[in-house]
């Protein structure tokens, strides 16, 4: 009868390698009792990966928050069982909580180290991956966990992003005047009620094509889609970034003047257009012959501007123009309609581009 094999001591000291160690706990430190440091896991080497680790001393790498009066290497280690926190002297000052426990073998002592709330912060620092850790610590299930995060909002941002591009482009698209290019009428009444809003000094130029049916019933309507292509183009030229032009109906377009309230530069804006209109434009070898009548207001003619008044006043404005003869430019004047003059009496200024 063979006799039983004795069961080990449990409370007999345990031996490990130091490769055993860095497996375990790859944020640990080993120090000896006179406070020089024996061995440092390999992650705590790679967050100072130009130190020297091995003799240097703890108190000189490291400073104590917790326990705060910590001198000697017997201050540590009266700490076990309680938390300990600790900062690198030198920057990055990554702070490390930790706990310690003597080393029995020799009188010094173990400390084993974690980022704490800090670890998606020092990941990025340092560049640490995964493998940095010890296969069981719950900061590798937190990493996966901030990664997914990471993709999902990096997913979500990008999908704002094209939302945000086709709700500008449905409102761009809402906007614009899908023959010309220009803005519609639905446009210029939110601009006209922004200017409005902000206080703003502003002019609204009214224009409508002269002959412009006679160039759809001889040539038909791509003569005149070509035609208001045209016209759209030399309005645009003919006027500043900051201003809006607009077609607001068949041949009828308006111009909103941002700031501009000069009833000279306004008139040679009017005579401008007008010139280049009345000069023929070609489709397919054959001559489009127009002109335009238009009419203008400007805010400072009102006390408080009326965007539907002004809007109509320069209706007014631009029909006096068509009775003068077209091909004419006219300022709104009250006698126009029979009201009340205007705040500022202006009275009506009519002009003609002489043949």
């Amino acid at each position: 009868m063979t006799a039983a094999t004795p069961f080990p001591d449990p409370d007999a000291p345990v031996s490990m390698t130091p490769g055993a160690l860095d497996r375990l706990m790859p944020m640990h430190l080993r120090v000896a009792p006179s406070g020089h440091i024996l061995h440092a896991g390999p992650t705590l080497r790679k967050l100072r990966p130009a130190a020297d680790w091995i003799g240097a001393r703890l108190l000189e790498l490291f400073e104590f928050r917790r326990p705060r009066d910590a001198q000697r290497t017997s201050d540590i280690l009266a700490a076990q069982g309680k938390r300990l926190q600790m900062q690198f002297r030198n920057a990055p000052a990554t702070t490390l909580n930790g706990v310690v426990v003597p080393v029995l073998a020799d009188g010094g002592l173990l400390l084993n180290l974690s980022f704490g709330i800090s670890v998606v912060e020092a990941v990025s620092t340092y560049g640490l991956t995964v493998s940095d850790f010890a296969a069981t610590d719950l900061t590798v299930e937190m990493l996966y966990l901030v990664e997914a995060k990471s993709a999902a909002m990096e997913e979500s941002r990008k999908l704002n992003q094209r939302l945000q591009g086709a709700r500008i482009a449905a409102e761009e698209q809402a906007f614009t005047d899908t023959l010309t290019g220009l803005k519609n009428r639905r446009a210029m009444d939110h601009v006209l009620s922004r200017i409005a809003r902000a206080g703003e000094r502003f002019a609204l130029m009214h224009l409508d094509l002269d002959f412009f049916k006679g160039v759809n019933d001889s040539l038909g309507h791509a003569a005149g889609d070509h035609v208001l292509q045209q016209v759209a183009r030399v309005l645009v030229e003919e006027t500043r970034g900051e201003d809006t032009v607009a077609r607001v109906g068949g041949d009828e377009f308006v111009i909103i003047f941002k700031g501009l309230t000069d009833l000279k530069r306004l008139g040679d804006v009017a005579a401008r257009i007008i010139d280049k209109l009345e000069k023929p434009m070609s489709f397919n070898g054959s001559p489009c012959r127009i002109s335009a009548s238009i009419g203008t207001t400007v805010s400072e003619f009102y006390t408080a501007p009326d965007i539907e008044k002004m809007l109509s006043d320069a209706d007014m404005a631009l029909y006096a123009s068509k009775h003068k003869g077209r091909a004419c430019w006219t300022i709104y004047s009250a006698d126009m309609a029979g009201l009340a003059q205007p705040a500022s009496d202006m009275p009506a200024v009519a002009g003609r581009r002489e043949h």
